[in-house]
């Protein structure tokens, strides 16, 4: 992976991480155009977190409360709302322990996976769309049922293509969340599992083995959270206000687009 090709898939994972067209799904198209092979995720898991990161600073203010909240060492909101996303991180967590050579095995099948998976993109953002109408006119706030759901989308979200914040969102929604308040949780909820997975790769020496190298790496990841920092806010209000069946409409094209790529290449 030459500097160049980093720069750019760092760009491309920082424009859509915030939008439900999954970004793991555009990293795999963008290695395929590329012709980038790699024998690890340590790229992925890089500008992943350095998204993440973005993320904490837009939503620095709300974490700051969440933590002055938690440390009042009694129940109240924002105990419970920690307790929630401690909750939605449960299924992530089991996959990660127990299923990730099996995830990692996936990233290796061509877009295949990632085609058919934006599909299945596209129908969920479309019955979320369709069914969840009433709901986020009448909806409700975070519940330990919604939480448990969303944090089982996420965990299924691990395969490329399957947009995380699409599922999530989209799974929220059709537990009869308001929509503001599921996109919120939906990007905080991710922040602990992405971080610790790079704090992992850190302390086992993933990114000194890495088949892709140090400054490719680092180029990435720099590109990727600058990115991530300009498009949050604006792609974070899109979702909250954009009707949802143009991004499953996206995600047909897209997934139909990368499904006739492998059967042609």
């Amino acid at each position: 992976m030459s500097a160049l090709e980093a720069i750019l898939l760092g760009l491309l994972q920082g424009l859509t991480e915030f939008l439900p067209v999954s970004s793991s799904g555009h990293l795999a198209i963008g290695k395929a155009l590329f012709g980038i092979e790699t024998s690890d995720l340590s790229f992925e898991v890089a500008v992943h977190a350095a998204t993440v990161l973005a993320t904490i600073v837009v939503f620095r203010k709300d974490i700051w409360k969440l933590l002055c909240g938690l440390f009042k060492w009694q129940y109240n909101s924002e105990t419970r709302y920690i307790l929630l996303i401690l909750l939605s991180m449960v299924p992530v967590f089991i996959v990660g322990v127990f299923f990730k050579d099996s995830v990692e095995a996936l990233f290796g099948n061509g877009l295949v996976v990632v085609g058919i998976a934006l599909l299945v993109t596209a129908l969920l953002l479309f019955l979320s769309e369709t069914l969840a109408a009433r709901r986020r006119e009448e909806g409700t706030k975070m519940t330990w049922r919604s939480a448990l759901w969303m944090g089982l989308a996420q965990a299924v979200a691990v395969v490329p293509g399957l947009s995380r914040s699409g599922s999530t969102i989209a799974t929220g929604l059709l537990c009869g969340v308001r929509k503001d308040e599921v996109t919120r949780f939906s990007f905080l909820m991710v922040l602990v599992p992405i971080l610790g997975e790079a704090f992992l790769d850190v302390v086992g020496g993933g990114f000194a083995a890495s088949s892709v190298g140090a400054l490719p790496l680092l180029l990435g990841f720099l590109a990727a959270f600058v990115s991530g920092l300009f498009a949050c806010r604006i792609m974070i209000a899109m979702v909250r206000r954009a009707r949802l069946k143009w991004f499953a409409l996206y995600c047909v094209l897209v997934g139909v687009a990368c499904l006739v790529f492998s059967m042609v290449s």
